[in-house]
């Protein structure tokens, strides 16, 4: 009457598959840049300059192998789900006491208000929270870190200090020029030099940075048209200070929103970046675009243009407009064109915050 113990072969039972070994060697590695990217951002506060290195290729495709579109979406469910009302002061004040959020800013300051962790990461602000500078012509976006501004040269942007990025990768093929104002340059001439419409300007960038803790939304650094909008699925590698002097071309890697358009000095663009967890870019005026899906085709991107036969000037945004959001935080990246007498009002590494100015002429 004993009852017969069937087991599977020891084999069969411990065998791994190729997934499961990338899975457990990409987190694991990723787990280590984590404690790598601690102890650069310890030895910058102690104002010891970090020598840049470079990841090699199998770094990132290690990298890479991490299912990180697929545990953002995972991590946008889950916030969407609603929290019980006695579990939510204590939820979110250890996200604030973690990241340092300033709740005294927040439109709604009761955390009992707050049905999921969506609604706390994109909560709004007071409006007299962030004065937008009238002053000067170009406001910062958002709250931030400034990894990086200056003039765009020979075609590379720096993501950080020492890292660059190729401008045309980034922003990807010219857009027809009966819908955006560019320059009717020669085709031997740069890729750069065909995006500048005026002669004797420059081209300019400007790297911000939104930690986790950070006001999630972002909004029109200055006065300007926006004609286009380019979707480049991909990677969703995080993109804090660590890993940007790290992977060359970060941003050219991971999934990201182009806007286009133009500004009274000429071409203007702002790019959303998404990240780790940030799979979820949203843009109030653009109802069609839809981030991180599941699937897509490597190097792709789609098109958009919001210039129809309504509508010949586009989308009209005024310096401080709400423009969009982030599901937790990112990167804001302007390139614009502007006169050469153009300043910044910066310094690398510092923090920003919406409505505070970037430059003017």
């Amino acid at each position: 009457d004993r009852r017969k113990l069937h087991t599977a072969p020891v084999g069969q039972a411990f065998r791994l598959r190729p997934f499961h070994i990338l899975v457990a060697t990409g987190g694991g590695y990723a787990g280590y840049r984590k404690y790598e990217d601690y102890k650069l951002e310890q030895l910058e506060k102690r104002g010891i300059e970090v020598p840049v290195r470079l990841a090699s290729e199998w770094e990132v495709a290690l990298y890479k192998s991490v299912p990180t579109r697929l545990l953002s979406r995972a991590w946008g469910r889950l916030n969407q789900v609603e929290l019980p009302t006695w579990l939510r002061k204590p939820v979110y004040s250890l996200y604030i006491w973690t990241f340092g959020v300033n709740m005294k800013e927040a439109a709604v300051e009761d955390l009992h208000h707050y049905r999921n962790l969506s609604e706390f990461f994109r909560r709004k602000l007071k409006p007299q929270a962030r004065p937008v500078c009238c002053v000067h012509s170009v406001i910062s976006p958002s709250d931030g870190k400034i990894l990086n501004f200056g003039q765009v040269k020979n075609c590379e942007v720096e993501q950080v200090k020492g890292v660059t990025y190729s401008l045309e990768s980034f922003l990807g093929p010219r857009i027809a020029t009966e819908e955006m104002h560019f320059s009717q340059a020669p085709p031997g001439n740069s890729f750069q030099q065909q995006l500048v419409t005026k002669e004797g300007n420059e081209l300019y960038h400007c790297v911000i940075y939104l930690a986790p803790g950070d006001y999630h939304c972002f909004h029109s650094p200055t006065d300007w048209t926006v004609s286009h909008r380019r979707h480049f699925p991909g990677s969703l590698m995080s993109v804090n200070p660590g890993v940007a002097r790290w992977i060359k071309e970060l941003f050219c890697h991971n999934e990201r929103v182009v806007l286009t358009g133009d500004w009274k000095h000429g071409f203007f663009s702002l790019t959303a970046v998404g990240a780790t967890n940030v799979g979820s870019i949203r843009i109030y005026f653009d109802q069609d675009l839809h981030t991180n899906s599941p699937s897509y085709s490597k190097g792709s991107y789609n098109d958009f243009s919001f210039i129809s036969n309504n509508n010949k000037e586009g989308i009209p945004m005024r310096k401080g407009e709400h423009l969009g959001e982030f599901n937790l935080g990112s990167t804001i990246v302007l390139i614009f064109e502007a006169p050469k007498d153009f300043k910044f009002n910066l310094k690398a590494g510092q923090k920003i915050r919406f409505g505070e100015a970037l430059g003017s002429l």
